[in-house]
């Protein structure tokens, strides 16, 4: 059998002198001293009806929730002191592939700055030419996530290593470019696929993320729709976030976060001047992409949206 000792208490002789004298029970006496040795001022101040420190985690652990089996989690807060919501199955989905994804995947990330000036000249101009319907409404109207989603389409076939997926028996190098959209909805967040966005137009992807935005808000989306893909792009820049880490969607090798465009200083041929600026991060299954094709990429996506004229090329 195991003997357990019980805990040592260090006390200074004159504290355990006046405590003998007071009948104090040295187990009840919080000490203040260095390392928690109790002194003189702690027998001197100590109340005899004060309840005892073990009395007292008990009656703070009579208050707490029960610990489950599963989750020991409740056990931190006081019972009363939360409201309990049953997850959804889409957020129960959500957590399982984000912890997959973090425990699984060895991840990096690169950031870049983007001057977007001529991107916006270019949208405002495509945005200005669509037809106006008979109450004044545009029969399109594209954002810059369109623009970013055809940028990564298209810097993945300039840099087709790293439209890959890694699999523990081979590489799984991909003929087009398939590109999630991150869209927040009731309880969660999913990411529908844009297929071959390499091959399509800015207004035909424009026009299927709002088809898939609106089918996946109203839970009408085929697992085909939103499961696989290379890549995805997740911007959060409308909330006024300057930048971010996305975490990779599996089975995916990329994602690319969007932060929002401001205006900032600039140098330009040594001189300062005014510019709209976004920051990129991009964020890579290390197992699969490497710092420099990471790095490649980036500088391909921020080509893009630097020269816009040249998704059209």
């Amino acid at each position: 059998m195991i003997s357990r000792e019980a805990p040592r208490i260090f006390v200074t002789p004159l504290a355990r002198r006046l405590a003998r004298d007071k009948s104090i029970d040295l187990k009840g006496v919080v000490g203040t001293g260095p390392h928690g040795r109790i002194i003189e001022k702690d027998i001197l101040s100590f109340d005899a009806h004060r309840p005892s420190v073990d009395q007292s985690l008990k009656a703070y652990r009579d208050t707490i929730s029960p610990i489950d089996e599963k989750d020991h989690t409740r056990r931190y807060y006081v019972i009363g002191s939360y409201e309990e919501i049953s997850h959804q199955l889409m957020r129960k989905a959500i957590a399982r592939r984000l912890t997959e994804s973090a425990r699984n995947i060895p991840q990096f990330s690169l950031d870049v700055d983007c001057e977007i000036d001529n991107l916006m000249r270019l949208r405002e101009d495509f945005n200005g030419d669509a037809p106006e319907t008979s109450d004044g409404q545009r029969l399109w109207k594209t954002s810059i996530n369109d623009y970013l989603i055809k940028s990564l389409a298209l810097a993945l076939q300039r840099v087709p290593e790293a439209n890959v997926t890694y699999t523990p028996e081979a590489m799984l190098k991909h003929k087009h470019s398939n590109i999630g959209v991150a869209v927040s909805v009731p309880g969660g967040l999913i990411s529908p696929i844009i297929q071959f966005a390499e091959k399509k137009s800015v207004r035909e992807i424009s026009d299927e993320i709002k088809v898939l935005a609106r089918r996946a808000k109203e839970r009408n989306l085929i697992p085909e729709e939103y499961e696989g893909g290379v890549s995805s792009v997740s911007n959060l820049g409308m909330y006024g976030v300057k930048r971010f880490n996305a975490v990779i969607n599996p089975p995916q090798s990329t994602i690319l976060a969007v932060g929002k465009g401001e205006d900032r200083v600039v140098v330009r041929d040594g001189v300062p001047v005014a510019a709209k600026v976004m920051t990129l991060t991009l964020t890579c299954d290390h197992r699969a992409i490497d710092g420099a094709l990471g790095a490649q990429l980036l500088a391909e996506i921020q080509h893009f949206i630097e020269h816009p004229a040249s998704m059209f090329a």
